[in-house]
């Protein structure tokens, strides 16, 4: 299990940082062999608001990209980009699209399918990968504990709790104090159904925000939110 208590500066439902853990690190000999450490393409959408991004995610070898380009299926370039006056260039990126509101959008331009990584380093070494995409999302969770905007919820070892569908690889938990600039983050197993906000996190007589993820095998993610309203100190 990852969790942390960090900054921010606006409600993010999900960190590409920590929802990224699915990719393996490649070995020395794959980097050698001109291939990126790791790669991922794949769709998020807000349940409730119905709204879709895509998501692109790269790492390459130990030395910078100067350049990085991906292909979408019947070879249209989706991404093309360069670091012409950078020495290291950029080792990790993690690029995402607008959200509009209606997912079709996102997929009409980004079709399923294979799309293909091209990267040059900083000493002029080529890599390659691919990774496929998918427009299949999972189905989302379902709030148990607390309701969405329940009032009155104790703010001393409060335990979430949901239930998910079969399939699911992973959950992502966010929690958000409204007009604070901190959160926490979590990322469960698929069979997790709970879990307890540290310690010192909440406080009486504020207004949070819940975001739960449903994470399939191939990254694509469903998110459910809701607020929930902590009872006042007595």
């Amino acid at each position: 299990m990852k969790a942390a208590v960090r900054r921010h500066n606006g409600w993010i439902v999900a960190a590409a940082a920590t929802l990224s853990a699915f990719a393996c690190p490649a070995t020395a000999a794959e980097a050698e062999a001109g291939r990126f450490q790791k790669l991922s393409v794949y769709l998020e959408r807000n349940v409730r608001d119905h709204d879709a991004e895509i998501r692109f995610e790269a790492t390459g070898a130990e030395d910078g990209l100067a350049a990085l380009k991906v292909l979408a299926p019947a070879e249209r370039t989706v991404i093309d980009l360069k670091t012409p006056d950078s020495k290291l260039g950029v080792r990790s990126l993690t690029l995402e699209s607008p959200e509009p509101d209606d997912d079709k959008i996102v997929g009409a331009d980004f079709p399923a399918g294979a799309y293909r990584f091209e990267g040059t380093t900083t000493k002029g070494a080529i890599l390659r990968g691919e990774a496929q995409l998918s427009h299949v999302f999972p189905k989302p969770a379902v709030f148990e504990y607390p309701r969405p905007d329940q009032k009155d919820v104790p703010a001393n070892a409060l335990t979430l709790r949901w239930s998910v569908p079969e399939g699911i690889e992973a959950c992502a938990i966010v929690i958000e104090q409204t007009g604070s600039a901190y959160e926490v983050r979590a990322l469960l197993p698929g069979s997790a159904k709970s879990f307890t906000v540290p310690a010192g996190f909440l406080r009486a007589g504020q207004t949070y925000k819940f975001a739960i993820g449903t994470v399939a095998k191939d990254g694509n993610r469903s998110f459910i939110e809701a607020g929930f309203t902590t009872a006042r100190a007595r």
